[in-house]
């Protein structure tokens, strides 16, 4: 009785395709933890300066001088500074006050403050905008 067996030449099984990497999830958990990482790699803090030599980090918020409740927003501009606040909430003499400090971080004194309509003065009730131009 001469039975021949057939051989049969399989290839090694492979962690990607024989219920591996793919069929358990790690694959995916390991893609996820790579872009994570990628992602935690991104710009630090910044060193960037602001018109006038103000670092960008600086929380214009709190160097206005004005208490959190009051304040909106506060940017610099090529004029100098807009400040969107809520005269009501602020002490007497805020507008002098926000505009010192903030021409303070310049090194600059006060030129002018100039006071500006609202484009939606119903967005925000009561806020006033005024625009700080330093010397």
């Amino acid at each position: 009785m001469n039975r021949s067996a057939k051989i049969i030449d399989t290839p090694a099984p492979s962690p990607l395709r024989d219920g591996g990497l793919m069929r358990s999830g790690r694959w995916a958990g390991i893609m996820t933890l790579v872009l994570i990482l990628a992602a935690a790699c991104g710009r630090g803090p910044t060193d960037d300066i602001l018109p006038g030599g103000v670092p960008a980090r600086t929380d214009l918020h709190d160097a206005s001088g004005l208490p959190s409740p009051a304040v909106r927003t506060v940017n610099r501009n090529d004029a100098g500074w807009r400040l969107i606040y809520h005269p009501g909430r602020a002490p007497a003499g805020s507008e002098q006050q926000a505009a010192r400090a903030l021409c303070g971080l310049e090194r600059r004194r006060v030129a002018q403050i100039v006071r500006l309509p609202l484009e939606a003065p119903q967005d925000d009730p009561g806020a006033a905008k005024i625009d700080i131009i330093c010397a």
